[in-house]
């Protein structure tokens, strides 16, 4: 046998294998990043960040070798109060002036159960990062869109320390402190297969 034919039975075996990988966007139209943290002990803000894009590849046939890129725009922050969203953005937590963006890129990716993920990865926010691991759902079957497009769902959790980032503002009462140091973190994005992203309506 000769080596182009050898070459040739690699390459097409190879090429099923190849095709269950795929490249999705994050569609920041249908897509939430969304954070709860504790006031003054006794009850729980919650706000969302605005837009959130990035991309995620996704291996069918070996989840591990999957990979999530994410990044959340920092000046879409929102809970409802403006001067609160002011305060956020300021140096004492955010300072979006400074640190527009807050980024999660994977770095392993397991199967931990049905339909469920453990995405371990490093969270760059104000400048520091650290590792998390996203708790996630999904992602979903794909459907089609109503441009011809394919779509998928995932949702994911995780929890952080807000002063391990250096958001460590806050005062302290007799119950305790203004603002709760762990927040609770959650992700429900829409993705949008990547050669089709282009055609979609957002």
């Amino acid at each position: 046998m000769t080596r182009s034919i050898r070459l040739a039975l690699v390459l097409s075996a190879a090429l099923p294998s190849l095709a269950l990988a795929s490249s999705w966007n994050i569609d920041p139209a249908h897509s939430s990043s969304n954070f709860t943290v504790r006031h003054l002990v006794v009850s729980k803000v919650r706000g969302t960040f605005g837009k959130t894009t990035g991309a995620v590849a996704l291996d069918d046939k070996d989840v591990t070798k999957s990979s999530v890129d994410a990044t959340i725009d920092v000046t879409t922050i929102s809970t409802g109060i403006g001067d609160r969203d002011n305060h956020l953005k300021s140096p004492d937590f955010f300072d979006a002036a400074k640190y527009p963006t807050i980024t999660f890129k994977s770095t392993k990716v397991e199967q931990a159960g049905t339909d469920e993920l453990k995405v371990t990865g490093n969270l760059t926010m104000k400048g520091v990062t650290k590792p998390v691991v996203l708790h996630v759902e999904g992602p979903s079957a794909a459907v089609t869109g109503m441009q011809g497009e394919q779509r998928r769902g995932v949702s994911a959790t995780t929890k952080i320390s807000r002063k391990e980032f250096g958001l460590s503002w806050s005062k302290t009462i007799e119950a305790g402190p203004v603002v709760g140091d762990e927040v609770d973190i959650q992700l429900d994005l829409e993705l949008v297969k990547a050669d089709a992203a282009k055609e979609a309506k957002k």
